[in-house]
């Protein structure tokens, strides 16, 4: 297919391979089994990439361990999207050290979107030298041979080159479950909204072809998994870079039109690029699950110009009504940002008139926080930090009401819920989720994870529900969408 991003070259990732058996060679001779542990931050598209670092990692003759204690190699995949979470991320790789001084062969790691702001890798490269290897998100598919650097002691590697990526196939990956699963269908961003560091860190866009895409879902569906989640930045600009007429709505039908008993969801989508046509696929494709989550990040239209959005407050309504006419219940999740540099009080106000206006199902909130190298950082922000905070506390407050409210419709209805766990509470043994995500706590026997069930409603707090199994039966999700389970509980999003 042809394609205006580049792909990896079937030799280059065979070279990887080669690497991956050199280590794992070496990896034999030791008295026992190497450990690895990858720590990850941010957002799904990370817990992604982190699956294909514990391929690599496997491949390699590593046993993947669940913690630091005892790690030969520890991996830290990083997210840059907020102040705190960096500053985490710091902390943590800090306290390293004493495992370090402990084990001076131990190989510490750090990877990620933080990596690839010139002046984290700076610091890193200064003040934690203890921290041995430092790569960006688009050099991923080369870490087997930067480990190898490393292990053959060849000094620090710093691979953080501004680097607009490529399409990198054929990579191991070690998923983290067994009935849910990630499928990146592209990568990277062309948007550049004025707060975010994401385009500068991961890359132009670029999609994954369609055929590929396919596969690995068809794979995943034949090897029992019921929740599939597609991923991107934005999905919706998912084909702009291939030949062949395919787009985002085209490939989520396609998907939907595989065999197997499962469910589909994607995120995230930008509300200038969420199309009626997508819309339309998600009302009659019974296999893709009733939810979108939706970023408004504002209710202001001059706050949104200010942010780069490209979209109005009235454009976003817009879309809303238009998904609501095809799916009434459908599970609608969004982000807000609280405090962008000069939002006045009247436009927050904007803010939380949208949100009674369209009445989420849950919100993803952050007050704003400054990113160094994206045009916002640069602008003056004359609210104090007290008023952000106010403003940040009244919105939560509406929100958790709306949610809470939410909840308490589903008191006495019948779900179809996936039964995906073991719970914390021994009152409620199980857990489970209802086509629109949400979660639901409950007893029962744990031979029932894995398998659709029909759950009754009890009771509900903001943030879950409670319920009892009904009449079992297990009718796969592509029988047909019922007007109760088309409800339920936002997609996490970071």
């Amino acid at each position: 297919m042809n394609r205006t991003t580049p792909v990896i070259p079937a030799g280059d990732i065979a070279r990887q391979k080669e690497y991956c058996a050199e280590l794992r060679a070496l990896n034999a001779r030791r008295p026992a089994p190497p450990r690895a542990w990858v720590d990850t931050y941010g957002c799904q598209q990370n817990e992604a990439d982190s699956e294909l670092l514990r391929g690599m990692l496997a491949e390699m003759g590593y046993q993947i361990a669940d913690a630091e204690e005892g790690a030969d190699v520890i991996v830290i995949n990083t997210c840059a999207i907020r102040e705190h979470a960096e500053q985490r991320v710091f902390g943590n790789v800090g306290a390293l050290v004493h495992g370090k001084r402990r084990n001076p062969s131990q190989i510490i790691c750090l990877c990620g979107c933080m990596a690839q702001e010139p002046h984290v890798a700076e610091r890193l490269k200064q003040s934690y030298r203890h921290v041995d290897l430092v790569f960006g998100p688009q050099q991923l598919w080369r870490f087997p041979e930067f480990l190898r650097r490393v292990y053959l002691r060849r000094g620090r590697v710093f691979e953080t080159q501004p680097d607009d990526g490529a399409i990198a196939e054929g990579l191991p990956v070690r998923r983290s479950g067994k009935l849910k699963a990630w499928v990146s269908i592209m990568y990277g961003c062309n948007n550049f909204c004025s707060y975010c560091i994401v385009p500068y860190t991961r890359g132009r866009e670029r999609s994954r072809e369609p055929e590929i895409i396919l596969s690995e879902i068809r794979e995943l569906a034949e090897r029992g998994y019921k929740d599939i989640t597609l991923l991107g930045q934005n999905v919706n600009s998912y084909g702009k870079d291939l030949e062949g007429g395919w787009d985002f709505p085209r490939l989520l039908e396609a998907a939907a039109n595989l065999p197997g008993d499962f469910l589909l969801r994607f995120m995230t989508s930008h509300p200038k690029d969420a199309t009626e046509k997508l819309f339309d696929v998600m009302a009659r494709c019974d296999k893709v699950a009733p939810v979108i989550h939706l970023p408004f990040q504002s209710g202001s239209s001059r706050v949104l110009a200010a942010m780069n959005r490209r979209y109005t407050r009235e454009q976003y309504l817009d879309k809303v009504a238009a998904l609501r006419a095809r799916i009434p219940d459908v599970v609608l999740t969004s982000d807000v940002i609280v405090g962008f540099p000069g939002e006045t009080t009247a436009e927050f106000e904007e803010t939380l008139s949208l949100i009674e206006a369209v009445r989420f199902d849950a919100l993803f909130t952050f007050i704003y926080s400054p990113r160094k190298g994206t045009p916002a950082a640069e602008l003056p922000d004359p609210m104090p930090k007290a008023e952000k905070s106010a403003n940040f506390d009244r919105l939560v407050e509406a929100q958790n009401r709306i949610s809470l409210e939410k909840h308490q419709a589903y008191i006495g209805t019948v779900q179809r819920c996936l039964i995906d766990g073991v719970g914390d509470d021994p009152r409620h043994s199980l857990t489970a989720r209802t086509a629109g995500g949400r979660l639901v706590h409950l007893d029962g026997d744990g031979a029932l994870i894995g398998q659709y069930a029909d759950v009754r409603i009890t009771d509900c707090s903001t943030w879950a529900l409670f319920g009892e199994l009904a009449q079992p039966s297990k009718p796969s999700p592509s029988q047909g969408r019922s007007p109760i389970s088309s409800k339920g509980a936002p997609f996490p999003c970071p």
